[in-house]
């Protein structure tokens, strides 16, 4: 299994997918490779336009995409793909679109066969047992939120620790506590923002300059950085 699961697509001040786009690059790897892409997520942008703006992002880097929306076997697509992306936007829009095409399945059995996947925000999400931390509004009602299960722990993506003065609310920190007190047998990473795992077969890396926040029931969060063996996460 082959796994590029990327906090966030833009860093501030930046265009479209260019901070990871060599990262990509190098993860799917010289030969061009046909991607299919999934714009589910997309909410305010249109699908042949959210395929417009990565399809021009990947051409930089030698790679190919084609959405999955033009497709009208979406099943015999994934089975042809050469490589599996899914972009960032709403989760639950996501989700419920992947689930009534029923695509949890063949997804999931293409990747665990070696077929490369890239996800970023959402599509990164969607890795998890479930969708359960996001940060989305559920925006749609899926039919449950249970995703790809390719990662045996949860992705908080755009994790931060920001508490704007006069913020009267909960912070990230805390809604990932609430979660754990509902699911304590859960483990959840909080990704920030520039920073993506690299998952190759039962090896996990960081790459990024921020640390990773691991959080777990009734434990103090700790700062994990590059230097630590992500691969704990996979067993």
């Amino acid at each position: 299994m082959r796994l590029l699961l990327i906090s966030n697509s833009t860093n501030a001040g930046e265009a479209y997918l260019d901070y990871p786009k060599y990262n990509i690059r190098d993860f799917l790897g010289e030969k061009r490779l046909r991607c299919l892409f999934i714009p589910y997520a997309g909410v305010t942008i249109s699908f042949d336009d959210y395929e417009a703006r990565v399809k021009e992002r990947f051409s930089e880097i030698g790679h190919d995409v084609t959405s999955i929306h033009h497709s009208s076997d979406p099943l015999e697509a994934v089975k042809n793909a050469e490589a599996i992306v899914v972009g960032g936007g709403n989760t639950f829009q996501l989700i419920k679109l992947i689930q009534e095409f029923g695509l949890i399945d063949p997804v999931r059995e293409k990747v665990l066969g070696g077929t490369p996947f890239v996800g970023w925000s959402a599509g990164s999400n969607v890795c998890c047992p479930s969708i359960r931390t996001t940060n989305d509004m559920p925006i749609l009602e899926p039919e449950s939120f249970n995703a790809f299960n390719l990662i045996p722990f949860q992705i908080n993506p755009h994790y931060t620790d920001l508490n704007p003065p006069g913020h009267a609310g909960e912070t990230r920190e805390d809604r990932i506590m609430e979660y754990l007190e509902a699911n304590p047998e859960d483990t959840v990473l909080g990704l920030r923002e520039g920073c993506m795992f690299i998952v190759e077969e039962k090896q996990m890396s960081l790459v990024g300059k921020k640390p990773v926040r691991l959080f777990r029931f009734q434990q103090t969060p700790v700062e994990l950085d590059q230097e630590h063996d992500f691969s704990e996460f996979l067993k």
